[in-house]
């Protein structure tokens, strides 16, 4: 099994050298010692744990969460149930923001049909508006 540098798992994972590092501090992978005054050799599987990461966090996966993911790859007692409850939670939670962005689509589209492009801004619907809800 051949041993790659930070810059080869970087490039062949797709991501910076400061995202594999980042990743390190994180605990998310770990950081393979370093022989005497030479570069730290990191296995071929590191590059798979990366991507693994980089895809959980597309799919919404907060670090913590991916975390817990790994975590549940890598026990030999954990199932697919346990692993579907996780993509479930976060599915309900995309469901949520999802719900809160169209709630503030709707509010933009109504200010933005009440304003009259021109006036004076201290009768500007969207100030207004803005400045309503800042008030206690």
């Amino acid at each position: 099994m051949a041993s790659l540098t930070i810059g080869k798992v970087a490039r062949q994972a797709g991501v910076n050298v400061e995202t594999i590092r980042f990743y390190e501090r994180r605990g998310l992978i770990e950081q393979p010692p370093r022989p005497d005054r030479s570069f730290r050799e990191y296995s071929p599987e590191i590059v798979r744990r990366v991507c693994f990461i980089r895809e959980a966090q597309n799919l919404g996966f907060s670090l913590s969460e991916v975390a817990e993911l790994l975590a549940l790859r890598a026990d030999p007692k954990a199932n697919c149930d346990d692993v579907r409850a996780q993509a479930e939670a976060k599915r309900a939670e995309v469901n949520e923001k999802i719900r809160k962005l169209k709630s503030i689509n709707k509010a933009l589209d109504r200010l933005i049909a009440e304003c009259p492009k021109k006036g004076n801004l201290s009768s500007c619907p969207i100030i207004c508006a803005i400045d309503r809800t800042n008030q206690p």
